[in-house]
């Protein structure tokens, strides 16, 4: 990272990514940051960060438990486990802390003190990441976490920053279950998209999670995934040939599980049987998108009798349904690659910024921000979003 650090906000101005293990962006002439752009527009364009990723206080999720299940989690036991593979970076920025020590991510005022406001975030969408739980073999168990994490999330969370919205984790394991839990929270105006993990069993188009689908499609809440925990309990390995050997291999392959849960969803007929669903694909990129959309026209041209339900296009319903976070921005040696590239699909209504704050890898809007056509930064950076998650009509403070 370049400049001067500002220690009275860690996070600020941290637009280039040497410190965090990923190269800052080659032959890149200046350009106007997204803080810029913002201040330009006429109104001022929001921005919209759509993965952000708390750190509860395992303490105050464990309190929230029924006491048979308080005692496993307390003993540790939180679920399925991981896969075990070695990030040397950690999964966590090191910088994520204020200069007394204290997590930027573990409490709503220090996130919104030292990282939205000196990003000139807007909003910010609280996604756990620490959800091996809902990979559980065991669905109660897994249901009763989840319960307890939102209850976290409506209790502390959201009070605590009038920028913040939150997803409402539910394990797929019980699609049953998830939708009540659906249904449970969606009366709390801050709740504003159900969050699974892209590791599944089943592709998410199978018509076992109709009943999440239906809940999500009755109280108008988006679905999303993100992914990280391929292979681990109850899932499916993080490729279609096995285990990945090593972190590298693993999630520069992580692409696979939005791939594989986007074909399912539009040849199961998921959007013909609920058509108000949209569906977020987050940490998964976007630059793949294009080539698999191709090749899923093509071949539905000649295979269509084989879905009789999808009576047009794969990429029209996909255009219709399928949004997808920025994050991991790719980084091409030309910028007009990725501008090329943006314009092979309807990317000012299909893609959303996302930081993935805390994580190692993660992109601030300034940088992110000048990876995209000045014409699309207003959708990309916060109007898409605010659509989806009906901000428009509000405001943050």
């Amino acid at each position: 990272m370049t400049g001067a650090q500002d220690h009275s906000n860690p996070i600020k101005g941290k637009t280039e990514r040497g410190d965090t293990g990923r190269a800052a962006w080659p032959n890149w002439e200046r350009r106007p940051t997204a803080h810029e752009d913002r201040a330009a527009a006429d109104p001022p364009a929001p921005i919209v960060d759509v993965d952000i990723h708390p750190a509860l206080d395992d303490e105050h999720v464990a309190a929230r438990l029924p006491k048979a299940w308080r005692v496993r989690y307390e003993s540790g036991n939180r679920g399925a486990g991981k896969m075990g593979y070695w990030n040397p970076t950690g999964l966590r920025r090191r910088d994520a802390v204020t200069p007394d020590g204290v997590d930027v991510s573990a409490s709503p005022e220090v996130l919104e003190r030292n990282f939205l406001a000196p990003n000139g975030i807007d909003w910010g969408l609280l996604n756990l990441d620490e959800v091996t739980f809902a990979l559980s073999p065991e669905p109660d168990y897994a249901a009763a976490i989840a319960t307890a994490v939102n209850d976290v999330l409506r209790e502390e969370w959201l009070p605590g920053s009038q920028r913040l919205r939150a997803s409402i984790v539910v394990s797929p394991r019980d699609p049953i279950a998830a939708a009540k839990e659906i249904r449970r929270c969606a009366d709390h105006s801050g709740f504003v998209q159900v969050l699974m993990p892209s590791a599944a069993a089943f592709p998410y188009g199978n018509r076992m999670y109709d009943p999440i689908y239906d809940a999500a499609n009755e109280v108008a809440l988006p679905v999303a995934t993100h992914p990280g925990l391929e292979g681990a309990g109850i899932s499916a390995p993080g490729t279609g040939v096995g285990p990945a050997g090593s972190y590298l291999e693993f999630h520069t392959g992580l692409p696979q599980s939005a791939i594989a849960h986007m074909l399912s969803l539009v040849c199961e007929g998921t959007f013909v049987k609920f058509p108000r669903l949209r569906f977020v694909l987050l940490e998964s990129g976007f630059t793949w998108l294009p080539s698999v959309l191709w090749r899923f026209d093509k071949n539905w041209k000649g295979l269509r009798r084989t879905v009789p339900w999808l009576d047009e296009l794969p990429s029209t319903v996909a255009a219709r349904h399928i949004l997808l976070g920025t994050q991991p921005v790719d980084e091409p040696p030309q910028a007009a690659h990725l501008h090329e590239i943006l314009g092979m699909f309807p990317s000012s209504t299909m893609i959303m910024f996302s930081t993935d704050f805390p994580h190692w890898d993660g992109d601030l809007p300034d940088f992110a921000g000048r990876a995209f056509p000045k014409d699309l930064r207003p959708s990309i950076l916060g109007g898409t979003a605010s659509q989806l998650y009906r901000l428009h009509s509000e405001t943050s403070t």
